[in-house]
């Protein structure tokens, strides 16, 4: 398993034009695949547009204590992309004046930020009626300086959504490395003790299983099922729900995809499992995600392969809710991940 992102590697799909032209091309160019404009064309969505927004997702670095062989960020610990305090205050503007119900911290692993807590309690003030923020949970248990995190997040009222990749150690520490499992049982745990995850609890504690190999999500209720009987009975643990997520072929699994012979299959599997009742709720149309230094993108999937918004207002600096609201959303093949079967989204199954 590597130890190091893509971009330590030097890797050519390190280079987002390179994914790009990956996506747009050979099976697609070659038209053995439609491309996804074509399809949602058929049932007059294209282009596709933006609704109400609802959500505001902030990366606030890529840096993280992980390497995950799925990862479509390319985050790890030698990333070294970091939202600064001046972007993070221009943030705040932002989150004081948004029309958006939830705001959305993500990383890397967003509590490597060195001015994370300071951020979080300065957005905590703003009135934001659901404060999510995605952990991997082995930040936790990372070293001393992060073993406060599950009382934080409680005296600030985080919603928690943490990454759980399966209910056994096999599956997880396969996709996420040695020792992962454990560590997140024992974060598990502790969020447990202090009323996360507990039925009837306002403290919210949500998981996201990503499949380990090349292959969809089965179905999002099923899987929770499961989950919860198993979390339950070996170790204790309670949650709230489970979100399935579809790994996009982007970034680390892309890079996956290709290195195991199975971009092509996978890329029929999206496209056979196109569902265009998934279209019309796609995370991209009542979110804006900002990355580290700022950028505006439709999703924080656009945003790892550097497609900024179709827009007049490309930065935080310049945020514009009404301008923003006019703009067609960018799309490229990747987006079938986001509407194959029940839909996928950061929230789990759209459809």
């Amino acid at each position: 398993m590597a130890t190091k992102s893509l971009k330590a590697r030097h890797k050519e799909l390190a280079e987002t034009n390179n994914q790009l032209e990956i996506l747009n091309g050979g099976i697609f160019q070659e038209g053995e695949l439609p491309y996804f404009k074509d399809k949602i064309a058929e049932i007059g969505q294209f282009p596709l547009r933006p609704n109400k927004l609802e959500v505001l997702q902030i990366n606030v670095g890529y840096m993280c204590n992980q390497v995950c062989e799925h990862c479509h960020v390319d985050a790890g610990p030698d990333r070294k992309e970091i939202m600064t305090k001046e972007t993070m205050i221009q943030c705040l503007e932002v989150i004081r004046n948004t029309g958006a119900h939830t705001l959305d911290l993500t990383g890397g692993a967003p509590e490597m930020n060195p001015n994370f807590k300071w951020f979080v309690d300065e957005a905590s003030k703003a009135g934001i009626q659901d404060f999510i923020v995605r952990s991997n949970l082995t930040i936790i248990r990372a070293n001393k300086k992060y073993h406060d995190l599950p009382q934080f997040f409680k005296d600030h009222n985080v919603h928690v959504v943490s990454s759980m990749p399966h209910y056994t150690r096999g599956k997880t520490d396969k996709q996420r490395g040695a020792g992962v499992f454990d560590k997140s049982i024992m974060a598990l745990q502790e969020l447990n003790a202090i009323g996360y995850g507990k039925p009837n609890s306002d403290l919210r504690l949500d998981l996201v299983y990503n499949p380990s190999g090349a292959y969809l999500p089965g179905d999002q209720a099923a899987l929770e099922h499961d989950f919860k009987i198993a979390l339950k009975e070996d170790f204790g643990i309670e949650f709230h729900n489970l979100f399935a997520i579809t790994n996009l072929p982007i970034a680390r699994f892309l890079d996956y995809l290709i290195a195991s012979e199975n971009y092509e299959d996978y890329m029929y599997s999206l496209v056979d499992a196109y569902n265009p009742a998934a279209v019309q709720h796609v995370m991209c149309t009542n979110t804006i995600s900002v990355s580290w230094d700022g950028w505006l993108y439709d999703c924080d999937f656009n945003q790892m392969l550097d497609l900024k918004v179709a827009s007049k207002v490309k930065h935080i600096k310049d945020y514009n809710e009404d301008l923003l609201h006019e703009r067609d959303i960018i799309i490229s093949q990747h987006c079938f991940g986001c509407t194959a079967g029940a839909g996928s989204s950061c929230q789990g199954t759209v459809a």
